[in-house]
């Protein structure tokens, strides 16, 4: 995986596109697997990080007014290939004021000791809150809803109370590993001893519109390559359900 950045090409919404989904407290989404996922993959994939638009399930591109700010109802959508799911957060404070991430986070992996630069946030200038990662845990492969984006001021049950969660935190319940998405999903608690992989997205700044491009940091839990192990996404757009 590389680092970097591109600009916004609003011609590629030829590509692929995603349809995302709010899913609200623990619902369960629909088409994602629950517990252990992704330890006997297909050895199927891609040559090349995909460009893909997000998508709301109205069939309109999601875009940051349409993007909940510090709240449990988190945007899940899949990249970069199918059953792979990943969070889309719009970070904001205790007060509710958006967290500006314009500097690269660098989460280090606590298996390899290896440092990851991660992307900033995306967004309206001054609110570069925007960010996105892997929603499955670098410990052992579980997915939503067991693991789950925890706003500021609220309580991590067993492990965080709502005082102490002043940011917000990315929580497993399986086995109760921890990341902070304001530093790049870097480790709070283990068993995991890697940060999530991160996803780069780009920011249209004329429609506020949002797509996911590339990842970087870990490989994805059980996989050899981000590419590899996974089916491509086969069609114009995929729909995520909360059941």
């Amino acid at each position: 995986m590389g680092d970097g950045e591109d600009s916004f090409d609003p011609s590629r919404r030829n590509f692929l596109k995603i349809v995302a989904i709010a899913s609200v407290g623990v619902a369960a989404v629909g088409i994602l697997k629950g517990g252990i996922s992704n330890l006997i993959a297909p050895t199927v994939g891609l040559s090349a990080f995909p460009s893909l638009t997000i998508y709301d399930t109205s069939g309109k591109p999601l875009t940051y007014e349409n993007l909940p700010l510090s709240s449990a109802q988190v945007v899940t959508f899949e990249y970069p290939l199918q059953d792979d799911p990943s969070f889309l957060i719009n970070l904001g404070d205790s007060s509710g004021k958006p967290l500006d991430i314009t500097t690269p986070p660098k989460p280090k992996s606590a298996l390899t000791g290896t440092t990851y630069t991660y992307p900033t946030g995306v967004g309206p200038t001054g609110s570069q809150s925007v960010v996105a990662f892997s929603a499955i845990c670098q410990h052992a492969g579980c997915v939503p809803p067991s693991i789950k984006y925890y706003p500021p001021n609220t309580e991590i049950p067993n492990v965080f109370s709502a005082s102490q969660n002043k940011l917000g935190l990315i929580h497993c319940s399986c086995h109760g590993s921890t990341y902070d998405p304001t530093s790049g999903a870097s480790i709070v608690t283990g068993p995991t001893q890697n940060p999530l992989p991160g996803v780069f997205l780009k920011y249209d700044p004329t429609t506020h519109e949002f797509a996911a491009y590339k990842m970087t940091g870990p490989t994805i839990f059980g996989r050899q390559s981000d590419l590899t192990g996974g089916s491509p996404l086969s069609t114009n757009y995929t729909e995520i359900k909360v059941g």
